[in-house]
């Protein structure tokens, strides 16, 4: 594409991601192009530009769109051997590091319609049985495709993607209905489906199994590294990754280890896990009930060395320690107020909408590095928002604290400094020496040639996989049409027979033309009044035939059978034997019902 193709094309996605919430800007862009223009084909648009008014002006576009983007290719058990390697190797493992009757969790982000999680769920109810499975088994399927998920949360199949499952598996979880097949449920009730976006969504926490397949690939590198930053903090230490044959970055990050790279699983590095506050300062019991005795409360709060306010359920500032109120001008009079009616609510940071977080989900919420302008000078907090719930479960509200990180800015910032200074200084020395490391450039030159072009190796394998499943995708499209066409042909085959039947069975004559009064049907019948063959007329114009009829008497008829008339008339005539006959005729219009006449149809019987 040329520079002012790209802007354009960076603008349509800018545009979707503001109008609809999708935000496709970190995806590949050869692939997704691809994409965009077979819709741009499809709907009649030559252009980017031309192609963002139509979606302006028609809504219901953005739906084909994003059902073009979002190539949906999956199965159950895709990559058999893949999945004979999880059931034997992983999953028991999995079973073997919890404890008893706590929960096994697995998450199966991009899942489409579900084909893969519902896999799981059939190996984890192989290894656990029915009971245990129900307890402690919570498989959670997301992805962005609204009417994906909807598939998958209905739970039936056609028979070709259980072509995989084997078939004590397959009877034992699945009920057949006519072409169909729908999973039982005590295999449907251990998967919760849910939308969830891999790159903005916060991911899902203490994983014990991650399943993701051939999803990686529709990112750039960039992108993927952060998909897989968040895996990392997903899965718990002694948790798993199962990729798809087609996506390789992990292998090449320091986050996670190898366990089978054949079959794509991997494990967190040792010692990689960064240090995440929330999680310490839970302890991983996020959502444990809070209780405090009013008077010791409010010491602790006042004790506090970081300003703190706790805000009721109801948004109400109910207490705000001494640091607090220095800090952001509060009275004792703000106490009882609601919290939107203050300043604090907005600055340093919007509040209220990390306290619907809280309330919603009841953990806390941390947002680092705000910017705080005071009046002499620009300070850094860290605010975190804890909820507070009672020993019944009751949400009280929440505490909000203000960690003054100033100090570690600024020294972050001399540490910078000193870094590039120290950066400076080592380039001068590399300079000094590099007569004497030129064999050695030469040598990391090669190797990151190499490395370069196994990356490049590994984009085409993931570009030329992307393009297999949508050549897939259009395979399936194309099957269905096949089967509707061949579905719609045999009708028309039996509708012609069962006429020509009616035709041939009929002990009248019957003669049917066109608007032309060329002859399309001529029976057995006719051809035996008249001597003249059903091969010999049909085709033929009726007034060019030599019968013992005399034709000339028939112009009327016909031309008023074409408007619509029928008629019946007898005429003096002579059939194939030269024996003179009167010839009973019918002359009724052809139509449709509702259209007009596109032709007529003579009806003749010798008396």
């Amino acid at each position: 594409m040329s520079t002012q193709t790209d802007t354009e094309f960076e603008d349509l996605l800018l545009f979707v991601k503001e109008n609809r919430g999708f935000d496709f800007t970190g995806y590949k862009r050869p692939s997704l192009t691809r994409r965009f223009e077979r819709r741009m084909q499809a709907v009649g648009v030559t252009d980017y530009t031309a192609y963002r008014q139509r979606l302006e002006d028609d809504p219901d576009e953005f739906v084909e769109l994003f059902n073009t983007i979002l190539i949906n290719v999956t199965a159950f058990f895709r990559d058999p051997p893949a999945w004979d390697y999880l059931a034997k190797e992983i999953l028991p493992r999995v079973v073997e590091s919890r404890p008893e009757h706590t929960d096994i969790r697995v998450w199966s982000p991009g899942c489409a319609s579900g084909e893969e999680a519902y896999s799981v769920g059939v190996l984890l109810l192989e290894a656990l049985g029915e009971q245990e499975f129900r307890e402690r088994v919570k498989i959670y399927a997301t992805d962005v495709d609204e009417e994906a998920l909807a598939q998958g949360r209905h739970a039936t199949y056609p028979t070709k993607a259980l072509a995989d499952v084997p078939e004590e598996l397959r009877d034992r979880y699945f009920e057949r209905y006519d072409t169909r097949y729908a999973v039982r449920k005590n295999l449907r009730r251990g998967v919760i489906f849910g939308r969830h976006d891999v790159i903005h969504d916060p991911p899902i926490s203490r994983i014990d199994l991650l399943v993701c397949r051939n999803t990686l690939m529709y990112f750039d590198a960039g992108t993927q590294d952060r998909i897989v930053g968040n895996f990392h903090f997903s899965l718990n230490e002694d948790g798993y990754l199962f990729l798809g044959k087609s996506e390789a970055l992990v292998s090449r990050s320091s986050m996670f280890v190898p366990i089978n790279l054949k079959y794509r699983t991997f494990a967190p590095a040792s010692g990689s896990r960064p240090r995440n506050h929330v999680r310490e300062w839970t302890n991983g019991r996020l959502g444990m009930p809070v209780t405090v005795d009013g008077d010791f409360g409010d010491a602790g709060l006042h004790q506090a060395p970081v300003p703190q306010i706790v805000v009721d359920s109801r948004g109400t500032l109910v207490r705000a320690n001494l640091q607090a109120r220095r800090a952001f001008g509060l009275a004792q009079g703000d106490l009882g107020k609601l919290l939107h009616e203050l300043e604090i609510s907005y600055r340093p940071l919007e509040l209220r909408a990390r306290l619907d977080e809280v309330h919603a989900e009841r953990r806390p919420v941390t947002v680092r590095d705000v910017e705080w302008l005071t009046d002499d000078d620009t300070r850094f907090l860290d605010v975190t928002v804890n909820p507070l719930v009672a020993g019944d479960g009751t949400d009280l509200g929440a505490t909000v604290s203000f960690q003054d990180v100033t100090r570690y800015r600024r020294l972050q910032d001399e540490t910078d400094h000193a870094r590039k200074e120290m950066e400076a200084a080592y380039e001068e020395l590399q300079s000094a020496v590099e007569e004497l490391e030129t064999t050695n450039e030469e040598l990391q030159s090669t190797n990151e040639e190499l490395e370069t072009t196994n990356e490049e190796l590994q984009s085409t394998n993931e570009e030329l996989e992307t393009m297999n499943e949508e050549m897939q995708s259009t395979n399936e499209e194309l099957e269905t049409i096949n089967d509707e066409i061949r579905t719609r042909t045999d009708q028309l085959n039996e509708t012609s027979a069962l006429m020509a039947a009616i035709v041939t069975s009929l002990g009248a004559g019957i003669v049917v033309i066109d608007d032309d009064f060329n002859i399309e049907v001529w029976n057995e019948a006719a051809a035996e009044l008249w001597g003249v063959r059903p091969d010999e007329a049909e085709g033929m114009h009726l007034m060019n035939l030599e019968l013992g009829l005399p034709l000339e008497q028939l112009h009327k008829p016909l031309r008023a059978a074409l408007a619509g008339e029928r008629t019946e008339l007898d005429v003096p005539a002579v059939n194939r034997r030269g024996k003179s006959i009167t010839c009973a005729m019918t002359v009724t219009p052809l139509h449709a019902p509702g259209a007009e006449p596109r032709g007529a149809i003579l009806v003749m019987e010798a008396r």
